[in-house]
């Protein structure tokens, strides 16, 4: 008599739990395509005899889409670690069905990212983008969203009231925590500096007025400076630290509430700033400021968590192209935020 084949057996070969068998048997709870699929490969090469049963219970193959998501500076470590979890989140959530489609904007001028935008996102199903706030950018996602394409803002919102919504973490609490690390690193009193890539990200915008917020409201004693445009370009923000060294002998502090221009602001402080006491904080764990940190250049980095920010941002796209077809309209302008991670020379 042949011997009976056990659920856990199924579940040993397959290397799943027997509760992701059983969801495949029965059908109690959803199971990702090539999660069912190994499972019911396992029950045939084992000779379960409910093997049709499984495959009759697995859900038909979901719709191959087109993602696109324009992001900025190719050369960026952190843009290349985002392109790359976007693919994973992907690839993660459709099983391989769905193509990514990545582009970079290194033209910071909206003209440019707003006829990018309308290229790209003609070409996908749904869009992600991140991007300066500005008319041409507004108008291009509007355009997107009449014909068909929705569109998510990442790290920093738009005001396009056609947008899906913004995956990002809390700006406001980004920056109040920039501040807080600020004043309690620094000594006495003195002059703090800010940088933003531009003043038309409205992520750096909210970071920046918490900050000096939360200065004005704990820290009196500390003046914080007119803030400076580094472009999130190394030799631009150089430039700019130097000159703020010069300008400001009193200077404690410095928040780069951009990310991109760090290394930069850190190659200034090593040349310049010899036996001053500057706290830095700065976005982004890049290869770079990982070095900063441990070399004590870097006091804090706060990080965006890109694994949770690209899974919110594949799901919420994917199910943005679903509803339609189910008779539903998506909810438009829904912000979705992220706790963020911070890091230390300990943490590294």
């Amino acid at each position: 008599m042949k011997p009976k084949i056990t659920i856990q057996a199924i579940a040993e070969a397959a290397g799943v739990s027997t509760a992701t068998v059983d969801r495949v048997l029965n059908s109690r709870l959803p199971v990702r395509e090539g999660t069912a699929l190994r499972v019911i490969e396992a029950a045939e090469r084992l000779g379960y005899h409910a093997v049709h049963v499984m495959r009759q219970r697995l859900p038909e193959r979901g719709a191959s889409r087109r993602l696109g998501f324009c992001l900025q500076k190719r050369a960026s470590p952190f843009y290349q670690s985002f392109a790359q979890a976007l693919r994973d989140a992907v690839q993660r959530q459709t099983d391989g069905r769905s193509t990514t489609v990545i582009e970079f904007v290194d033209d910071l001028e909206p003209v440019a990212i707003g006829e990018k935008l309308l290229e790209l996102g003609r070409r996908c199903d749904a869009l992600g983008v991140v991007a300066l706030d500005h008319p041409h950018v507004n108008s291009a996602v509007a355009q997107l969203h009449a014909e068909g394409h929705p569109v998510m803002a990442l790290l920093t919102d738009l005001s396009a009231p056609q947008r899906l919504g913004c995956v990002s973490i809390d700006n406001r609490q980004r920056g109040r925590t920039a501040a807080w690390a600020v004043r309690r690193l620094s000594r006495g009193e003195g002059d703090v500096g800010v940088f933003v890539g531009s003043h038309r990200y409205q992520g750096q915008e909210i970071s920046e007025m918490a900050f000096r917020s939360a200065l004005r409201e704990h820290a009196p004693q500390l003046r914080v400076l007119d803030a400076q445009v580094n472009l999130e370009d190394e030799q631009t923000a150089y430039e700019a630290t130097v000159g703020l060294l010069q300008r400001n002998p009193d200077l404690v502090g410095l928040y780069d509430s951009a990310g991109g221009g760090a290394v930069g602001i850190v190659r200034a402080l090593r040349e310049e700033a010899t036996g001053r006491n500057i706290v830095l904080v700065c976005h982004e764990l890049t290869p770079a400021h990982r070095l900063g940190l441990v070399d004590g250049i870097i006091d804090l980095v706060i990080q965006t968590p890109l694994v949770a920010l690209t899974d919110t941002t594949v799901r919420v796209l994917l199910q943005a192209l679903q509803m339609p077809e189910a008779g539903q309209t998506p909810v438009l302008a829904q912000p979705f935020i992220l706790p963020f991670e911070i890091y230390t020379s300990e943490n590294v």
